[in-house]
Formats: structure tokens, C-alpha cells, sequence
């Protein structure tokens, strides 16, 4: 079996989480708009779920929703856990590859 089809459950696991943590973007940008005293979403909550494999939707939700993009902190660390996935991902698939 091929790796990357050995990883399908991983792959799932992180579509997954990326809609969550866009879902969670957009839900604190909407509540950052809306300004009616309801509680947003710590800004440590929002990283953490970029690290934790939610990375892609972390990043489409800054760019779609424009949503924390001023943040020196969010510019760097989104991209950081973005690089630091696919790179994990890319050397977990060479690895099941045979190629070290």
C-alpha cells in the first residue's frame, strides 16, 4: 500500500480539525464585529489550534476573514505551524517511502 494511502486517518484528522479552527476564526471575528459584550476566543485558544493540525483553515480563516492580521504574533506563528506540518507530513511519507 502506498504511504500516502496508509495515512488516509491522518489526512481525515486534519481536514477535520482545519474546518474546526476555521469555524472558530470566523465565530471570533464575528464576535469581534458584533462588539455585544460576548466572550471571544483567547488569542492563545487560536494558536493552539494551529499547532495542534488545524493550520490550513488557522490560515484561511486570517485570510478570508481577515481576522487577526495585524497581529505580528498570528503572522508569524500560523505560517511558522503551516511550515512546520507540512514539512513533519512530507518527511513522515518519505520515511514510509524507504527513502531514509
Amino acid at each position: 500500500m502506498e504511504p500516502i494511502a496508509r495515512l488516509w486517518w491522518l489526512f481525515a484528522a486534519l481536514g477535520v480539525m482545519s474546518v474546526v479552527t476555521f469555524a472558530v476564526y470566523a465565530y471570533d471575528k464575528h464576535i469581534a464585529q458584533a462588539g455585544k459584550g460576548k466572550r471571544r476566543v483567547p488569542e492563545r485558544t487560536l494558536l493552539l489550534l494551529a499547532f495542534l493540525g488545524g493550520c490550513i483553515g488557522a490560515l484561511l480563516g486570517m485570510v478570508l476573514c481577515r481576522h487577526k492580521t495585524k497581529h505580528i504574533r498570528f503572522l508569524v506563528l500560523v505560517p511558522l505551524s503551516v511550515i512546520l506540518w507540512v514539512g513533519g507530513l512530507g518527511a513522515l511519507i518519505a520515511h514510509l517511502s524507504g527513502a531514509f
